[in-house]
């Protein structure tokens, strides 16, 4: 890939968590979450989405979330577990996302919210259709996705710099 290639960036909120009597960090996926995780991987690969690189939040709710995605998808990109996901700000995720090496052509980030709703609204500059709109309606709900396109290198994302291509939430209307 070169510097001014065309980039994907893959958005996922993690699944529905419970709420039992542990740290926050350690949360795990409720049972609506344990379905609706597969779901997304599923539509992952109806959608022909295949990152090459993807950096998940060290948080119980996101690793169970990125573990039943994957298990549904075709190709499995590598993984790495990034603790700054967790509680990350929109300046935090817009700083891992310019550290990601240009030899990565679509990069996934498994996080949290408010960061990934963020981070989608930061970037897009564009939308395909009514994207926009319907992303704006779901309120990025657990399990939802956004997938976003942008040409030129990594440290290149910023405000506006991207097309909103699609945005996926198991419970919409």
């Amino acid at each position: 890939m070169t510097a001014d290639s065309t980039r994907t960036i893959v958005l996922l909120r993690h699944a529905k968590a419970d709420w039992p009597s542990v740290p926050d960090h350690e949360r795990p996926l409720a049972d609506r979450g344990r379905l609706d995780a597969p779901a997304a991987g599923r539509r992952f690969t109806d959608d022909g989405i295949t990152p090459d690189l993807a950096l998940c939040s060290t948080a119980t709710r996101t690793r169970e979330t990125w573990k039943l995605v994957a298990h549904e998808m075709t190709h499995r990109p590598r993984t790495v577990y990034e603790e700054r996901l967790y509680e990350a700000s929109l300046g935090d995720l817009l700083a891992l996302v310019g550290e990601t090496p240009d030899s990565v052509g679509s990069l996934l980030l498994v996080g949290h919210n408010p960061g990934m709703h963020a981070l989608a609204e930061a970037l897009a500059g564009t939308s395909d259709g009514d994207t926009r709109s319907r992303m704006h309606r779901a309120g990025f709900p657990t399990a939802a996705f956004a997938v976003l396109t942008f040409t030129g290198p990594w440290k290149s994302a910023e405000h506006g710099v991207a097309r909103l291509t699609a945005f996926w939430a198991p419970h919409e209307g």
